[in-house]
């Protein structure tokens, strides 16, 4: 009984704490929240471009087309936060996108026939990829700027995102889809499955935040390159719903050398000493 009455006095004060940081940092700092409504929108914007280019686009040129977002991160890092890349780490961020391009590339039952295609559904197919590589750039380098340039915490920062994200979602959901939610109510055909994906996306936004704020948006995205890798190995694997082809092996060999090469720091040769 009395450990009973001391869990909900911690439950308790856990929710005030929370409820106070939550009106300090949000609602009494509206300009510091509204930051994140640029990125916010832009990543809600985003999704809605790249299924529209999936709807126009063959498997291959989307995925080859959709790797130009690590160049342009790296371009508006550069322009953004005045980061400094070498040769070599330019040279990496290339290969690094043809092996994931590589990584990715369709295999023949999944390629679609790109005669059934016309030619105004693929240069829109096209433009969609493309402005939502940029748009992925800006938004992610934005992002960091704001989480490097502020003193709000990873936390903080992950609420006003997603308090954003929410707001421009259930606009795009009441739009498309108002009236089956309506009908059948908002979580229709969620199910235990679903629910372990909303959590482990959820924290993995929570470790994302934490990488691009003590590292950066380009070594995210060669920690999310490995990671496709890792998990198309775990799908042959454990899943065996995934048979690997020569393609793919050299666009892993690519990715694990644009890895090691982006961190490659050749050291000036030293003057000879005199005799």
């Amino acid at each position: 009984m009395a450990d009973d009455k001391m869990h909900s006095k911690i439950q308790e004060c856990s929710l005030r704490g929370l409820n106070r940081i939550l009106h300090d940092e949000i609602l009494n700092k509206p300009m510091e929240t509204l930051k994140l409504a640029i990125p916010s929108g832009i990543y809600t914007l985003q999704n809605n471009l790249l299924y529209v280019a999936l709807s126009n686009l063959d498997a291959a040129t989307y995925q080859v087309t959709y790797q130009l977002k690590i160049l342009t991160t790296a371009l508006f890092s550069v322009s953004m936060l005045s980061k400094k890349l070498g040769v070599y780490q330019w040279l990496s961020l290339v290969i690094l996108m043809t092996g994931v391009a590589f990584v990715q590339w369709p295999s023949d039952s999944q390629e679609l026939d790109s005669k059934e295609l016309s030619a105004g559904s693929q240069f829109v197919g096209l433009m969609a990829v493309l402005t939502a590589c940029f748009s992925s750039g800006f938004a992610g380098v934005y992002f960091e700027k704001i989480l490097k340039e502020t003193k709000q915490s990873v936390w903080i920062r992950n609420i006003q995102l997603g308090f954003f994200g929410s707001i421009f979602g259930l606009m795009g959901v009441y739009i498309y889809d108002g009236e089956l939610v309506s009908k059948n109510g908002f979580f229709q055909g969620y199910n235990r499955l679903t629910w372990i994906v909303v959590i482990l996306q959820a924290l993995g936004g929570l470790v994302i935040a934490a990488v691009i704020k003590y590292a950066d948006n380009i070594l995210k995205g060669f920690a999310t390159s490995l990671s496709i890798i890792l998990s198309t190995l775990i799908s042959y694997f454990w899943l065996q719903d995934f048979v690997p082809t020569s393609v793919f092996f050299l666009g892993a060999i690519l990715v694990i050398t644009a890895t090691f090469l982006y961190g490659y720091d050749p050291k000036p040769a030293g003057n000879p000493t005199k005799a």
